[in-house]
């Protein structure tokens, strides 16, 4: 069963979130601190599967809080969930390593979909924050050229929605292994190695 830890300030918004996800049969919570302090050793002692992070907290951002973790620990899972929708915060948790940014003024349960779908691989976002990715993309086309082919044009914006790998096959209609070909194609084109990069690298360079 996939472990999960929570830093999150707020207690009441803490403790609730542990028993929210506490009822769950899918997941189990093994920690919830108030701050980021400590984040790399809580991670390399608890070894959990996903992070839930707010980003303004005492001490330390929980942006610096990603970094860290993602350093004493690459294969963790990193799910902002935060109140700020600006580009200049969901830019900079996905640059520091987060695989999915949450609002949350989206419902707590949308947060078991945020969980299953990055252990799936995808890139969970809030829709609003989905909308604003697209959009800076319509308005802010860097032009710069990668050979991306138009299916991998859909996959990508697909993969910014924050669609897991099923998902992403669903809605084109094909298998999921022709789905995760085809991201692995477009990995090498945008010098990256995974999902995150790829949409962190899209929303700096306005690629698509």
């Amino acid at each position: 069963m996939p472990g999960i830890i929570i830093f999150e300030d707020d207690d009441q918004l803490r403790n609730s979130l542990v028993t929210l996800i506490g009822t769950s049969s899918e997941y189990t919570v093994i920690g919830s601190h108030p701050n980021v302090m400590n984040a790399p050793a809580i991670i390399r002692r608890d070894k959990p599967d996903v992070v839930i992070m707010d980003i303004n907290m005492p001490g330390k951002s929980g942006i610096e809080g990603v970094v860290e973790i993602k350093e004493a620990r690459p294969q963790t899972l990193i799910i902002m969930y935060t109140m700020f929708e600006n580009d200049e915060n969901l830019f900079n948790s996905l640059c520091a390593g987060a695989n999915g940014y949450i609002l949350k003024k989206t419902s707590p349960f949308k947060l078991f979909e945020a969980i299953r779908d990055v252990i799936e691989g995808g890139a969970p976002m809030s829709p609003t924050i989905a909308r604003r990715v697209l959009q800076s993309f319509e308005t802010k086309s860097s032009g710069q050229q990668y050979h991306l082919t138009t299916r991998e044009k859909e996959i990508l914006q697909l993969l910014i929605k924050g669609y897991s790998i099923k998902i992403i096959a669903a809605e084109l209609k094909i298998s999921f292994d022709t789905a995760r070909t085809h991201l692995k194609n477009i990995y090498p084109k945008l010098h990256v190695n995974c999902g995150k990069e790829a949409i962190a690298k899209v929303l700096r360079e306005r690629i698509i």
